[in-house]
């Protein structure tokens, strides 16, 4: 009786593993350069409101964003490669979110997070922009006015998804973004309604 019949998961000294060097090389140049730029964001916090309070909440000890190798905040753009716009964006602020933006280094995501940063939320004025993806390509839009830091941490696991299964591809290919928007993949479930009879 062969030795592949009767246990096939053993190994000898016998047994040989064949493969093409081109093959192993492509294999370990996609799946490890992905897996580790998904791993190893680093955001660009570009707060101005109340959303900029949650992104802070996000990096703290309770929600923990090192768990998805996000927590290096750097405030220098030339050190990051993932855009984090929390709250209003005024028209005159917009030229230097560009240039921070030009700054960064490719590969490089935008999140528009909160309803301001996404439609200009309750500020319908002419000094606010009415949503930023007017003037930068979103990749993954957060909502909520402001949204939970569960919602963000879901917006920055849409963005390693995408890193995962697409692979690195510059801003330039994306085009305006890929506009996604971050969702919850749990449902909540209530045990009674208010008002209702037990």
């Amino acid at each position: 009786m062969e030795k592949h019949q009767y246990d096939p998961h053993a190994m000898s000294n016998d047994d040989i593993l064949t493969t093409r060097l081109e093959k192993l090389v492509e294999f370990f140049r996609v799946h490890g350069v992905n897996w580790a730029r998904k791993n190893s964001l680093w955001p660009l916090p570009f707060a101005t409101a109340c959303c900029g309070i949650e992104l802070m909440a996000t990096g703290a000890s309770r929600y923990d964003i090192a768990r998805f190798g996000a927590e290096a905040m750097r405030f220098s753009p030339r050190q990051s490669d993932l855009l984090i716009c929390a709250g209003r964006v005024a028209i005159k602020m917009m030229p230097v979110l560009q240039r921070l933006y030009k700054q960064m280094c490719e590969p490089k995501w935008v999140i528009s997070m909160g309803a301001c940063a996404s439609t200009g939320g309750v500020f319908d004025t002419y000094a606010v922009v009415q949503g930023i993806d007017q003037f930068l390509p979103v990749d993954v839009y957060v909502p909520g006015c402001p949204p939970r830091p569960e919602t963000l941490i879901e917006g920055i696991m849409a963005i390693q998804r995408l890193i995962e299964q697409e692979g690195v591809k510059g801003s330039t290919e994306r085009g305006k973004g890929l506009r996604l928007v971050s969702q919850p993949t749990y449902q909540l479930t209530v045990a009674g309604e208010i008002g209702e009879a037990k």
